[in-house]
C-alpha cells in the first residue's frame, strides 16, 4: 500500500532526480572545458609563451632534475648564462644532477673588478651571470641551455619581471666553438616556438667577476634546498 501523499511526490522525485543527473554532466563537461583551457593558456596558434615556467618546474627543467648521477666523470666544462636575477638562476642550476659547482657573477662588461653597487648602475655594462662547471657525462650542455630557456623570460629586453636594468638582460657567454653552435641553434629552434622575438645575446665569455660573497648560494643560504633533484618551487627574494 502507497500512502496517498507518497503517491502524489512521485512525479516530482522522478523529475528532481533527472535534474540532478543533468545538473552532474553539466558540471563534468564545465570542468573538462575548464582544464582544456587551462592546458592551452600556455599557448596561442600553437606556440609557447615566454617565461611561463621560470617560478615554477617546467617541463625540460624537471626532465633534467630527474637524471641519475650513478655514473660520473672526472670530465669538467663551464658554461655561463646570464637570466636576470642571478640568485634563483644558480639555485636552479645548483640542483641539477650534474652540475659540481656555481657561483654568481658579473660579465660582459667594460670595468675591472665591479661591485654589486656599481653593477646596479647600469653604467658598467655587466650582465648579473651565473657560472655553471658541470659534468658533460652526466649532464650536457644542450640540456643547460633547455633549463635556461625555461627559467626565464628571453623575449624581454633588459629586464626580468621587475628587475629592470642591462645587468638582467638575457645572455649565453659561450667558452669555445662548440658550445656557440649549440647556442645559436637553440635560440633558433626555442625562437620558432615562442610567440614572441628572443632577443637573447650570444657572445664569447669575457673575463667573469664573482660576485661578493654573501650573494654566493643566496637562497641555499636562506633555507632553499640545493639538493640535486630537488623540486620545489623557487622563491626569489631580497
Amino acid at each position: 500500500h502507497t500512502p496517498q501523499n507518497t503517491r502524489f511526490m512521485r512525479p516530482f522525485l522522478v523529475s528532481h532526480a533527472r535534474l540532478s543527473v543533468v545538473l552532474a554532466l553539466v558540471s563534468l563537461l564545465l570542468v573538462s572545458c575548464m582544464g582544456n583551457m587551462a592546458s592551452d593558456e600556455s599557448k596561442v596558434d600553437g606556440k609557447l609563451k615566454p617565461g611561463q615556467y621560470k617560478h615554477t618546474i617546467g617541463p625540460m627543467f624537471e626532465k633534467v632534475l630527474k637524471k641519475s648521477e650513478a655514473k660520473t666523470s672526472d670530465k669538467r666544462e663551464t658554461a655561463i648564462f646570464a637570466a636576470g636575477c642571478f640568485w634563483g638562476v644558480e639555485l636552479a642550476f645548483q640542483r641539477l644532477p650534474g652540475v659540481v659547482k656555481t657561483r654568481v657573477g658579473y660579465i660582459g662588461g667594460k670595468v675591472d673588478n665591479p661591485t654589486y653597487q656599481q653593477v646596479c648602475t647600469g653604467t658598467t655594462g655587466h650582465a648579473e651571470a651565473v657560472e655553471v662547471v658541470f659534468d658533460p657525462t652526466v649532464v650536457s650542455y644542450a640540456e643547460l641551455l633547455d633549463v635556461f630557456w625555461e627559467r626565464h623570460d628571453p623575449t624581454t629586453l633588459n629586464r626580468q619581471g621587475n628587475d629592470r636594468g642591462t645587468q638582467y638582460r638575457s645572455g649565453i657567454f659561450t667558452t669555445n666553438e662548440a658550445q656557440a653552435k649549440l647556442a645559436e641553434e637553440s635560440r633558433t629552434a626555442y625562437n620558432n616556438n615562442l610567440i614572441s622575438a628572443v632577443v637573447t645575446e650570444i657572445t664569447p665569455a669575457t673575463k667573469f667577476y664573482p660576485a661578493e660573497d654573501y650573494h654566493q648560494a643566496y637562497l641555499q643560504k636562506g633555507g632553499q634546498s640545493a639538493d640535486k633533484g630537488n623540486m620545489d618551487k623557487i622563491r626569489c627574494y631580497g
